[in-house]
């Protein structure tokens, strides 16, 4: 067993790429700190251009991203709203802000999106939209979900918090339903901090949503000489990052190839030690999607009980390994109880929350830190198949996934 002085090893590390302290020189240095600034607009064209969207307005979050869908939906009291239970809170909040109804539909036990049936027998006719959440890089079944939109005549925004750069059959997550969304928080694959962006795939929301974030006015119509002023127009808020983030996240961008090798090669790293287990039956493992491409967002493993996931948080702690179980399912906490989530009955949710540990996963992993993870991993089921364990470092030695870049 590795000593207990070892390094700890986080969950998560932010990963820079070099640029961000010189686009952060030159913002300062420009006094051109507000929003919408020359950093901004680059941001935003880089987005348009990767993701093929008409229009990407940067947001200070995912969660500000989603309230502003909500509004651009014109969602009122008594609307009713589905999205899976097993997502963060801002999914629901943006909407329950609104006066809207969140009704809870399961997930897929691979993928851990949402289910297409699930989210079928939701629809009422007080139904107003979807929101699938492509959960940890995996892609929804965006083109189920939009077969039933269309024959309800129901809207779409995807949460694609953690679906930033993943595809689902060649289109880009985010860009598939009316509107889509990013996060750009610490924890996502690219990063300013806080921050995310709205994607606007439906050009009848695209001059509104201008409004809505600018306060409710038309203030980006005056700047660009579309009206001789500006004023309040519509029901808004400040939905504006600053340059500062702008122009952190721009230097991402930048190193957006380099983040993408070698999130994959972490990804790759715990594929080869660990599917050995996965085929012994003692855990299950992100599955692999053939009609998709991911992100690499998130690895996690699915242990066979509460107390045996809670147990393996224990023993990776004492070798200084750090490990996360993830959302507590919204339907069984203390405002989704109030709201009635005692009425749903979603067995997959239940059990894949209970069950799913998250591991170690960003672009700053070192080998020997995934080593030691696996190793960890590995000690935990020693007593419990233990041959398994001596094909597994033999063959990763065969398979090296760290070559040069």
């Amino acid at each position: 067993m590795r000593e207990t002085t070892a390094k700890p090893i986080p969950l998560h590390r932010v990963f820079t790429v070099g640029g961000e302290g010189e686009y952060l020189t030159t913002a300062l240095r420009s006094l051109r700190l507000s929003g919408d600034g020359p950093f901004t607009k680059r941001c935003h064209t880089f987005l348009e251009n990767r993701f093929g969207c008409a229009k990407v307005l940067l947001t200070p979050s995912c969660t500000a991203a989603l309230e502003m869908a909500a509004l651009l939906f014109d969602i009122q009291p008594g609307d009713e709203v589905i999205m899976p239970s097993y997502t963060f809170v801002s999914t629901a909040n943006a909407f329950l802000l609104r006066g809207a109804k969140p009704v809870f539909a399961d997930i897929l036990p691979d993928t851990l999106c949402l289910d297409p049936q699930s989210v079928a027998r939701a629809v009422t006719p007080r139904t107003k939209a979807i929101v699938p959440v492509h959960y940890a890089g995996n892609a929804c079944d965006m083109d189920a979900i939009m077969a039933i939109a269309g024959e309800h005549g129901l809207l779409v925004v995807e949460d694609a918090a953690q679906g930033f750069d993943a595809k689902f059959r060649g289109r880009a997550l985010g860009t598939i339903g009316h509107l889509g969304t990013f996060s750009f928080h610490e924890t996502k694959n690219v990063t300013c901090g806080e921050g995310g962006a709205l994607l606007i795939n439906d050009s009848r929301f695209t001059a509104r949503a201008e409004i809505i974030r600018e306060k409710g006015t038309d203030r980006s119509q005056f700047l660009r000489g579309e009206t001789a002023k500006y004023t309040w127009q519509d029901a808004g808020s400040s939905f504006l990052p600053s340059e500062l983030q702008a122009a952190f996240l721009l230097a991402q961008f930048d190193g957006l190839e380099t983040i993408r090798t070698r999130r994959r090669r972490v990804y790759d790293f715990y594929e080869s030690r660990l599917r050995p287990l996965e085929r012994a039956g003692l855990l299950r493992l992100p599955c692999r999607q053939s009609d998709a491409e991911s992100n690499h967002h998130l690895y996690f493993m699915i242990l066979g009980s509460e107390r045996e996931r809670s147990e393996m948080m224990a023993h990776l702690e004492t070798r200084r390994i750090q490990s996360s179980f993830h959302f507590v399912p919204l339907h069984g906490s203390p405002l989704g109880r109030r709201l009635g989530g005692a009425a749903y009955t979603l067995p997959v949710t239940d059990s894949v929350a209970s069950r799913l540990l998250r591991l170690p996963a960003f672009a700053g992993l070192e080998p020997e830190e995934l080593d030691r993870v696996c190793e960890g991993v590995e000690e935990f089921f020693a007593g419990k198949n233990s041959h398994v364990l001596k094909s597994n470092k033999a063959m990763a030695d065969h398979h090296p996934v760290y070559g040069a870049e």
